[in-house]
C-alpha cells in the first residue's frame, strides 16, 4: 500500500469519525475528573473512549476531506502524509502536557486521543517519508507528463 491508498483510507476513516462525532448515540456525556473545556458544545466521549467536541469533529472532517483530495496524486498524498505526521505528532505531545491537553480549552486532546494521535503520526510518517518505490516514481512521472492524475477520484 502506497501513500495514495494511505491518504484514501485515512481520509475515509477521519470523515467517518467526524460524522460519528455529531451522532448523539455515538457520544457519551463527559464524566467528572476530566479537564475543563471552554467550548462545551458537543463535548463528550466518542465510543465512550475519545474526548471530542464540535471543533474536534470539524478538524476530523477537514483531515478526512484533505485525505480524499490528496488521494488524486502521489505527490499530494505524500504531502498529506507528511503533514499528518507532523500535525498529529504535535497533538500527541500536547495531549501529554496538562497545560495544553485541551488546546487552551478549545479542543480536548487528552486520554485515549494521545495514543491514537501518536499511532496516526507514526503510520503517516512511514508513508510520507519512506523512499518511493519504482511504481510510485512511474506514477508520478505519468502524472507530470499527462498533467493530471489517473482519474481514479
Amino acid at each position: 500500500m502506497g501513500a495514495r491508498y494511505f491518504a484514501l483510507i485515512s481520509g475515509i476513516i477521519y470523515l467517518l469519525i467526524g460524522i460519528f462525532g455529531f451522532v448523539p448515540g455515538m457520544v457519551a456525556t463527559p464524566g467528572t475528573g476530566g479537564p475543563e473545556v471552554v467550548l462545551n458544545e458537543g463535548y463528550g466521549y466518542l465510543l465512550n473512549l475519545f474526548p471530542i467536541n464540535v471543533l474536534h469533529n470539524i478538524v476530523h472532517l477537514a483531515v478526512g476531506a484533505w485525505g480524499l483530495f490528496a488521494y488524486r496524486s502521489y505527490i499530494q498524498a505524500r504531502t498529506y502524509s507528511r503533514g499528518l505526521a507532523i500535525f498529529y505528532g504535535i497533538l500527541a505531545v500536547m495531549g501529554l502536557l496538562p497545560v495544553l491537553n485541551t488546546m487552551f480549552g478549545l479542543i480536548p486532546i487528552f486520554g485515549h486521543d494521545v495514543w491514537l494521535h501518536a499511532l496516526t503520526a507514526a503510520i503517516a510518517a512511514y508513508f510520507g517519508f519512506k523512499t518511493p518505490t519504482p511504481a510510485d516514481i512511474r506514477e508520478h512521472e505519468r502524472e507530470v507528463v499527462t498533467g493530471r492524475s489517473r482519474g481514479r477520484f
